[in-house]
């Protein structure tokens, strides 16, 4: 078994190095500007190996999940296009529900006797879909965030058996192979939409089905740190009259690795450590009650929720600083 698995490593690693060939000779790059975290031209779309690797993983192991194959297909082919060129947010919209549809679907979420359940379902996790993808902006945080939120489900998966185990081990490989070319100072490649959105229709497919099978939706917990500063960013922003569809550099990952100068890779890290303690803690700690899942939830939730609020009390003002050193018109750095 662990041949296969080295094999399919290897056939990863070789396709990603063939899209480093394709997307060079496309042009198919990240420009940084003044709202980028990056200072130097990147590939974009390396995040596109998430998608191949679990279409290796279905033609070796017959096709398991074969609605899940279409809705990530669907979703990381359209985000590959708007990688490309830029696609309405409609059609985005429309492709990205329709392909959660065809997840829910595979997870098993679509019953009558939840018919009033889907629709928030639905919206949540397409909302939850687009937060992982506006986190990806700095070299290590989507590749090692999928990591800390895959290394846990892995374990329960041990306990509960909600999935195939094979299906979790094919996709860490495509993660480690992007890693690679990732998660350092210089980055070789960005996930770009085709690599976050894909991902993350991988993520909420895995926490459905250990959803369904444990009957409990306190396992959320597992997003809690993306989860967290994703929505406090909307907050914050909505606070501030912004419009939400466009670029900004407010995310706390973002004042870390742009305002405080804290390198990328350290900023990943944190990122990581948090979400790995935060699941630990409420896979080996927490009693097995329903009572202590949802109060450890809750209070896992406050105390991110404080933390990220002191972070923006302390440090914001730095980003406002930054913002006031920007040409009105252009929106470029200020002549000094």
């Amino acid at each position: 078994m662990w041949i296969i698995y080295g094999v399919i490593a290897f056939l990863l690693l070789m396709v990603e190095l063939v899209y480093f060939k394709v997307a060079d000779k496309y042009n198919i790059i990240d420009k940084p500007n003044e709202r980028s975290s990056h200072k130097t031209i990147v590939l974009r779309g390396g995040g596109i190996i998430f998608t191949i690797g679990l279409w290796i993983w279905s033609i070796v192991y017959g096709f398991q999940y074969p609605w899940l194959l279409t809705g990530v297909t669907l979703a990381a082919g359209i985000s590959f296009v708007d990688d490309i060129h830029s696609l309405p947010d409609s059609l985005r919209l429309v492709v990205q529900f329709t392909a959660m549809f065809l997840v829910f679907f595979e997870i098993g979420v679509l019953q009558w006797s939840l018919w009033w359940l889907v629709p928030i379902a639905l919206i949540v996790a397409v909302g939850g879909t687009n937060i992982f993808n506006f986190m990806d902006g700095i070299n290590g945080i989507t590749g090692g965030y999928s990591l800390a939120m895959l290394t846990p489900l892995y374990l329960l998966n041990l306990k509960y058996g909600f999935m195939q185990e094979s299906l979790l081990i094919v996709i860490v490989l495509s993660l480690l192979v992007f890693c690679f070319f990732n998660f350092r100072t210089k980055a070789k490649c960005f996930a770009g939409d085709v690599g976050s959105i894909g991902m993350a229709l991988i993520l909420v497919f895995c926490l459905g089905r250990l959803m369904m099978a444990t009957g409990d939706v306190t396992w959320i917990v597992l997003y809690m740190v993306y989860g967290v500063d994703g929505c406090l960013t909307i907050v914050h922003r909505i606070m501030l009259h912004e419009n939400l569809g466009q670029a900004h550099r407010k995310h706390v990952f973002q004042l870390m690795a742009n305002e405080l100068k804290i390198p990328h890779v350290v900023v990943s890290l944190i990122y990581m450590a948090a979400q790995l303690v935060i699941s630990l803690i409420a896979i080996y700690l927490v009693p097995d009650i329903i009572l202590a899942h949802w109060t450890y939830l809750i209070v896992a939730g406050i105390v991110m929720s404080l933390a990220y609020i002191l972070f923006k009390k302390k440090y914001y003002h730095l980003h406002e600083e930054y913002l006031a050193g920007l040409s009105p018109s252009t929106g470029s750095k200020k002549e000094s």
